[in-house]
């Protein structure tokens, strides 16, 4: 259609023409949108809204004064989330909530294969998390974000996207997945049990604790109860209060000595170590080795 990034392609005056239609006509679709089907919980213009600055549509604007409580999915002026920096379900580790730009498509985050949209900016002015995407039917090779028949082979088994989960929301990031409608507009029975399925062995597994603590000193130590086995550690800082924590360890003490078991720096809303094997202890210990200001821990715990 001549169209790349909202912007209608060429200089001449019919394609000046074009544009000024091309943004009347979407900004007349998002004032619809956000006007007429009640609150919304996040936009998002995939690629980026370019913005009156770049010549395109005032989507921004329009969103802000319908749906001043939305999450904004993104455009130069702002962008609520960023890309993970692939659609695999999964980002790196440390992946830092808070970046260098308020913007995550700047052109100065780019470099280096998008390195900095997948790990972020520990130090950044603007807290911009990540998103891991990945499409539901995007197993054995596939990548499918569209409906196409005969093809529930290829939905992800749920182990695979236990595997996303602890490589997404347990690296600080938000895990999104993309099932699809068929051609009746319904989901197809097989897309709607698999999220049923993980949900429910996210749930067996978190829901409940073996033990757990919170709080905000330097050191934070739980006991375990005797003969309980463990395979993930859990900690969770309250990011309403900042992402702070900048490297951490954690001990058990086991035959009357501590021992290292892991350590990291990202915390942020969760980290997740899910271990080799199972584990038992009498305690386990969390100790911050470095901040900017003081922590505050929402959980410490293990699974």
């Amino acid at each position: 259609m001549g169209i790349h990034d909202f912007k209608v392609q060429g200089d001449s005056e019919f394609s000046k023409n074009r544009q000024l239609y091309y943004n009347k006509m979407c900004e007349g679709m998002v004032k619809e949108l956000c006007s007429k089907y009640g609150n919304w919980d996040i936009i998002w213009f995939d690629g980026g809204a370019h913005g009156p600055a770049q010549g395109g549509p005032d989507v921004l604007s329009i969103v802000e004064k319908y749906q001043p409580n939305c999450l904004f999915y993104h455009n130069l002026q702002r962008a609520d989330m960023r890309w993970g920096g692939s659609e695999s379900g999964k980002v790196p580790y440390p992946c830092w909530g808070t970046f260098d730009y308020p913007a995550w498509f700047d052109k100065r985050g780019d470099a280096e294969d998008f390195k900095p949209i997948k790990y972020g900016h520990s130090d950044g002015k603007y807290y911009i998390p990540a998103t891991a995407d990945a499409p539901l039917r995007g197993y054995k090779g596939r990548h499918e974000w569209f409906w196409e028949p005969n093809d529930e082979a290829h939905i992800f088994p749920v182990k695979n996207l236990v595997d996303m989960y602890e490589n997404s929301v347990g690296h600080n990031a938000s895990l999104i997945l993309g099932p699809t409608p068929n051609a009746e507009g319904l989901m197809p029975q097989a897309d709607a049990d698999t999220p049923k399925k993980f949900g429910k062995v996210i749930s067996n597994r978190f829901n409940h604790s073996i033990a757990e603590t919170k709080g905000e000193a330097r050191e934070l130590e739980i006991q375990v109860p005797d003969g309980k086995l463990f395979s993930d550690v859990v900690i969770a800082e309250n990011i309403e209060r900042g992402e702070k924590i900048r490297e951490f360890s954690v001990q058990i003490y086991k035959n009357e000595q501590w021992e290292n078991l892991l350590s990291g720096t990202c915390v942020g809303h969760k980290f997740i170590a899910h271990l080799s094997e199972p584990t038992s202890c009498k305690k386990i210990k969390l100790t911050i080795l470095k901040s900017v200001g003081r922590a505050s821990l929402k959980q410490f715990a293990v699974f």
